[in-house]
């Protein structure tokens, strides 16, 4: 696909113009939203993230000669489209960690979790005992087991988010684990459906990026 500057701002849903800053943001926002671990098997989502990996590395190089021009206080006559004195840097989606990991909390006391209108009473009670299952199957890193009861509720109650969160937060956990035993296939399986399922939750993508990160460490 062919773009002009025009278009590339108009992919990354940005006015023309727009500062490096906001390019930068919009481009990392849109490619986890796109990226192909996220989307296993689609097709126009792949498609999608590369048309936006292009539009930004053209904008990169274009933004960055223009204000190298501007630092020297002249202009050039060329007409021709300026050419960045380094080649851009391949994009790589990263998050900042903004909160802590969000946690399914063990503590003496019983528990108490987010209220839902929306499920009924028997669906409430399931929750909470849940979640109470949870924490201790945590605590004993006992990971399997958590992922199967977590899954059984999250079928029970799919339209609860705080369920999903902990689903997610269970994927991780498992993840992390298998990492440490070096099991690095089922782990990269258990990290991207964490992703999958919230995909939303900024402090996850940051735990989950850690730990692909170990594990390129450790090949």
């Amino acid at each position: 696909m062919l773009m002009n500057l025009a278009d590339c701002y108009r992919l990354l849903g940005l006015r023309s113009g727009a500062a490096f800053s906001e390019i930068k943001a919009s481009y990392r926002r849109l490619a986890r939203q796109y990226h192909p671990d996220v989307n296993p098997g689609d097709q126009r989502a792949k498609e999608k993230f590369i048309e936006l990996t292009a539009a930004y590395k053209m904008l990169l190089s274009t933004v960055k000669s223009s204000e190298g021009k501007g630092s020297q206080g002249t202009a050039s006559n060329s007409t021709a489209a300026p050419t960045p004195k380094s080649p851009p840097p391949t994009p790589k989606t990263t998050v900042k960690q903004t909160k802590p990991e969000p946690q399914i909390k063990v503590t003496k006391k019983t528990p108490k979790v987010e209220f839902n209108p929306q499920l009924s009473d028997v669906e409430r009670k399931l929750k909470q005992t849940v979640y109470q299952q949870l924490q201790q199957l945590l605590k004993e890193q006992r990971f399997p087991k958590a992922v199967t009861i977590v899954e059984g509720l999250a079928q029970r109650v799919p339209q609860d988010p705080e369920v999903r969160q902990w689903q997610a937060i269970v994927y991780q956990r498992l993840g992390r684990s298998l990492v440490s035993q070096k099991q690095f296939d089922k782990a990269r399986i258990y990290l991207k459906k964490a992703l999958r399922t919230d995909p939303h939750n900024r402090s996850l993508w940051a735990e989950v990026e850690k730990e692909f990160r170990r594990i390129e460490q450790m090949l």
